[in-house]
């Protein structure tokens, strides 16, 4: 027995109580958990989150109750649920692919980094403070027991849950204290699926690797591998995946091809920073739009929707010889704007952008980027920096700015004013903004409140909407205003329409057909 497994021996034990002691009630030692299925990752950004909205699409559309869960993700995209809770924006999108309103319960604990050295913690929603890895290396005892009770009352209320890993379970540095890798996956006693990225190269490596730092009740959970993100014939791949099976014993599951243009949110900054936001000059009248890369950017999936329209250039800009002369500029959100405002001026950005103002640009700023455009962020409290911080912002917008402690996280729809056009969104930030002016809001909502500011030109607004481009109208009514400040005649039509749905169900399709269904329903015994 001591050689043995602790789920071994609590078997055996249940076993011999049963047979010497038939008449005596002994307490069920082992509950039968809800069926489920983790993925996990050979590194970040190996599509983990994209193949889990997607298989949580195919048991929808076969009639299983199910529901994502991924124990913390560490992400600048986050959401804000129709409770007030903080979420990260990838279990939103498995949450819409199980046609479920997104609950925190899916994502108990968000990191979200504000240095190199520290992260903002969300648990449950709301947030618990900043803390740098070593005192979030202390706190996580607390942590996972919230992460045990979320995922245990999820499970309760679904009849399959589909889990995601993060990083790599391969990180022995991290190994000692996980609480979302392979120690979730005996939590919940979930069969593991190993997901590597074939285009980088070395994943059969990374495959057998893997196994190599895994500790022998590791081993036992993982099921098979998923290679994604190839190029060509998967037939030529057979060798590869025999030499694997014959080395570990695990079987490939499936190969799922390069999905270009697939239309779903990219959750990791990584995919942002590799320049998957940079779209191609489109052909014919278009306009342009540089997108300022903040380095602690928040929330970049506010422009996706920009990327579907065929009459939009939207890049992304680093440095100041790389900003051009674009019709607008977009400075997004900042987990960190005491840090991105001193970014802005060490790389001349602050002036070039106000000189592009000044020759009639039309300057956008949303939530971090709004308060960058006003006059002053002051941070008396240290919520991003030192305690009684106050720096100058762009001054094109008569704004001040204070970072208080409590966070607002709020859902909203209402109107743009100007346009008259619907907006729907949220609003996820410690800044409160007033304006030293009488000037109207920008925004105005269904329950009364406003939010936002735009100068007297019309050209330079921000609000702290996030999501204000999914709405259709509005945003083709943004990029019309835009090509009438350009010359050229408005599109007719309503211009595309940002609608994950399609791009779900077409993930689905691709993955039913790549996918060894049968051998993944079988892990899951429904």
């Amino acid at each position: 027995m001591a050689v043995r497994s602790k789920e071994e021996n609590k078997r055996l034990v249940a076993a011999l109580k049963k047979i010497l002691l038939p008449k005596q009630k002994t307490k069920n030692i082992e509950q039968k958990k809800t069926p489920s299925l983790i993925l996990l990752g050979t590194g970040s950004d190996v599509g983990k989150s994209v193949l889990a909205a997607g298989i949580c699409r195919i048991l929808l559309q076969d009639s299983v109750r199910v529901a994502p869960f991924k124990a913390q993700n560490m992400s600048l995209n986050s959401y804000v649920t129709r409770d007030g809770g903080e979420m990260g924006r990838a279990q939103v999108v498995q949450a819409q692919a199980c046609r479920l309103d997104p609950d925190v319960r899916m994502n108990p604990v968000l990191l979200k980094p504000s240095s190199d050295v520290g992260s903002q913690i969300i648990v449950h929603g709301k947030p618990v403070g900043n803390m740098r890895v070593k005192d979030y290396v202390r706190y996580k005892k607390q942590a996972w027991q919230e992460v045990c009770r979320s995922y245990d009352e999820l499970a309760a209320d679904y009849d399959c849950i589909i889990l995601e890993g993060a990083g790599s379970p391969g990180e022995v540095n991290l190994k000692s204290h996980d609480i979302v890798n392979m120690r979730m996956a005996r939590y919940s006693k979930s069969p593991a699926l190993l997901v590597g990225d074939i285009d980088r190269g070395g994943v059969y490596a990374s495959f057998i690797g893997h196994l190599e730092v895994m500790a022998p009740w590791e081993r036992k959970l993982l099921a098979g591998f998923l290679v994604n993100r190839f190029r060509g014939d998967a037939s030529l791949l057979a060798d590869a995946h025999d030499f694997v099976q014959q080395r570990t014993g695990k079987p490939v599951l499936g190969v799922v091809p390069w999905l270009n243009d697939l239309g779903l949110p990219k959750e990791d900054s990584v995919s942002f920073k590799a320049g998957l936001y940079d779209s191609a000059e489109p052909s014919g009248e278009y306009i342009e739009i540089a997108l300022i890369d903040l380095p602690h950017i928040s929330n970049f999936t506010d422009l996706e929707p920009l990327l579907e329209e065929e009459d939009v250039w939207l890049r992304t800009v680093r440095r100041v010889d790389e900003l051009g002369e674009p019709d607008a500029v977009i400075l997004p959100g900042s987990k960190n704007v005491v840090g991105d405002l001193a970014w802005l001026s060490q790389t001349g950005l602050d002036k070039a952008i106000i000189q592009r103002a000044e020759q009639g640009c039309l300057i956008t700023g949303i939530c971090g980027g709004f308060q960058i455009l006003g006059k002053t962020v002051a941070d008396p409290h240290g919520i991003e920096g030192e305690s009684g911080t106050l720096l100058h912002g762009l001054g094109l917008l008569d704004v001040v700015t204070e970072l208080v402690a409590d966070k607002t996280l709020t859902r909203r729809e209402g109107v743009h004013i100007l346009s008259d056009q619907p907006i729907h969104g949220y609003e996820i930030h410690h800044g409160q903004s007033k304006s030293r002016t009488s000037a109207e809001a920008l925004l105005r909502f269904t329950d009364g409140a406003s939010c936002g500011l735009a100068d007297r030109s019309g050209r330079i607004w921000g609000s702290y909407l996030h999501g204000i481009f999914d709405s259709d109208p509005f945003r083709r009514w943004f990029i019309n205003d835009l090509r009438a400040r350009k010359g050229l005649s408005p599109l007719n039509g309503q211009g595309a329409q940002y609608d994950l749905e399609p791009a779900l169900d077409r993930l689905a399709a691709v993955l039913r057909q790549e996918l060894d269904m049968d051998a993944l329903y079988r892990l899951l015994g429904i």
